[in-house]
């Protein structure tokens, strides 16, 4: 990938997270990354591809990001899913931002890499629900999903020292029926 569509990514994803998707055009693209008029739009000729490009960068970073680490006991489980809320809601805060934005406003087709990359997160829990508890367990995955999600929006939005490791906890005990 070039560091001209790089910058223009990173730029974009960065409007996006602390502006709203409203604000993601070619030339506000360019005038963050500082690059030059009309750079964004060599790569990405309608504001459509631009949403689509932003969407599938973001889907790969958290891919990369995230991993999916081999989860052997309940306590690696509460670790993971806590650095993962912590970094989310922390240094990449503007990239979760822009991940609901998009999620939001953005058409189904440009954000598919988004979803794809979700089904993959959930497939991941679902398995160490399913080690961890069993079948009743990884019935539970878009419950702790969904807490995981809460308590990220409740950072993001509301109160960004939130306590996460006991949240965490507690939700992963009530999924494993403990």
């Amino acid at each position: 990938m070039s560091t001209t569509r790089r910058r223009a990514l990173e730029a974009a994803v960065t409007l996006i997270g602390t502006e709203g998707i409203r604000a993601l055009t070619h030339g506000r693209v360019d005038a963050a990354a500082g690059l030059p008029a009309g750079s964004t739009s060599n790569h990405f000729r309608t504001r459509a591809a631009l949403v689509a490009g932003v969407a599938e960068w973001i889907a790969q970073r958290e891919m990369g990001d995230a991993g999916t680490p081999e989860i052997a006991t309940r306590d690696e489980f509460v670790g993971a899913l806590t650095r993962m809320i912590e970094v989310q809601s922390g240094p990449l805060a503007a990239r979760t931002r822009a991940r609901y934005a998009l999620f939001l406003e953005a058409d189904d087709d440009a954000v598919r890499p988004l979803r794809e990359q979700r089904t993959g997160m959930e497939a991941w829990v679902r398995s160490i629900l399913t080690r961890l508890g069993g079948d009743a367990a990884a019935r539970n995955t878009t419950f702790l999903m969904a807490a995981g999600d809460g308590l990220l929006l409740h950072r993001l939005t509301v109160d960004p020292d939130a306590p996460i490791d006991d949240v965490v906890s507690h939700a992963i005990d009530a999924a494993l029926q403990l």
